[in-house]
């Protein structure tokens, strides 16, 4: 295929018990001698929270609108909660399961927000005597209940796409597509957002969310996909994506010297390192007397390596470990693939 990588995607371990929300099968979504989607295997078990990340230009988009029946695939499967998508059909049930949410979402500058909410319930045919008690959910959902009769367009930014969350799960859906929802918000929007997002997930909701902001997704997800060129080089839980057979050191030493030694701390620091059969790798960062140390031991080999230099009378001021974060990740992953 034209424009095809050599590379694998990874597959993500799922538990055998575990049901399925979304799994797709060589998934492919080709424009002309372009894959944007290429030959994608995703799995998404029930109740997870999905984080896709990528670059721009990577296939996300793309995916998420062929989950969402927005795009058509042009080879692969898709199946959404057990029902598989059936290429040129209405596939109705399907939809009904769905929440999908583009970072282009529709609004109604003219309506207010509860006209708003009562025009996309009736659209899913939310039983009458039910529509008042379910709007009345969504807007407490999204903290919104004080603004029900303003117009959409007296929303501020972080408001409309609260209130485009809610028109999105009034319907209850089974997995809620997210494309870059917390794109252009302030820090504090961002925060009440994502704390939405984790009151869907206690609920129950299946989510797949991508965002550029990755310390967001850290905070939430269960699982991370990451996407380049069209393909899902690698998926799984996000707690396995970390390094386990590597710590990431920083130590932080007083630069006046050891006690009753000739030779200086950041000297005597690097000797030890440079001895010690357990440290990968090491580097000083100028001028702050501090060490970044890639160590291939556990805790208790670290508690030695730190023993050591406070018997060899070097001045640690600061010893501990530094968690990998989700950019981190990102970007060895990425530079794995790229070499």
């Amino acid at each position: 295929m034209p424009g095809q990588s050599a590379q694998t995607a990874v597959l993500p371990v799922k538990s055998m018990t575990e049901p399925l929300v979304i799994k797709t099968e060589q998934l492919t979504k080709q424009f002309d001698d372009y894959a944007a989607v290429n030959s994608v295997n995703l799995e998404v078990g029930a109740g997870e929270v999905y984080g896709l990340i990528g670059p721009n230009g990577a296939g996300k988009t793309t995916l998420i609108r062929l989950l969402a029946l927005a795009e058509q695939s042009t080879t692969g499967e898709i199946t959404i909660d057990g029902k598989k998508l059936m290429p040129g059909q209405l596939n109705a049930e399907v939809k009904k399961r769905l929440g999908f949410l583009p970072d282009d979402f529709p609004l109604y500058n003219d309506l207010s927000v509860q006209n708003y909410l009562e025009y996309f319930a009736q659209l899913y045919y939310i039983n009458p005597e039910d529509l008042a008690q379910r709007i009345e959910e969504v807007l407490a959902l999204v903290n919104l209940e004080n603004k029900r009769v303003s117009l959409v367009s007296e929303l501020s930014r972080g408001m409309k796409q609260r209130l485009s969350l809610a028109r999105t799960v009034i319907h209850r859906p089974k997995l809620l597509l997210l494309d870059e929802p917390v794109s252009g918000l302030d820090p504090i929007a961002r925060i009440d957002y994502c704390k939405t997002i984790k009151r869907l997930q206690q609920e129950g909701m299946t989510i797949l969310i991508s965002s550029h902001i990755l310390s967001d997704l850290e905070e939430f997800c269960t699982s991370i996909g990451i996407m380049e060129q069209g393909r899902l080089v690698e998926s799984g839980r996000i707690q396995s994506l970390y390094q386990k057979d590597v710590q990431r050191l920083s130590i932080a030493v007083l630069n006046d010297g050891r006690l009753n030694k000739p030779i200086d701390a950041d000297s005597a620091v690097e000797i030890y390192l440079q001895e010690h059969p357990l440290v990968a790798s090491y580097e000083q960062l100028e001028d702050t007397g501090r060490f970044a140390v890639t160590f291939t031991g556990d805790e208790s080999d670290a508690a030695d390596l730190l023993s050591v230099l406070v018997q060899e009378g070097v001045r640690v001021r600061e010893f501990h470990c530094v968690q990998e974060t989700l950019e981190d990740i990102f970007l060895k992953l990425g530079h794995q693939q790229t070499a």
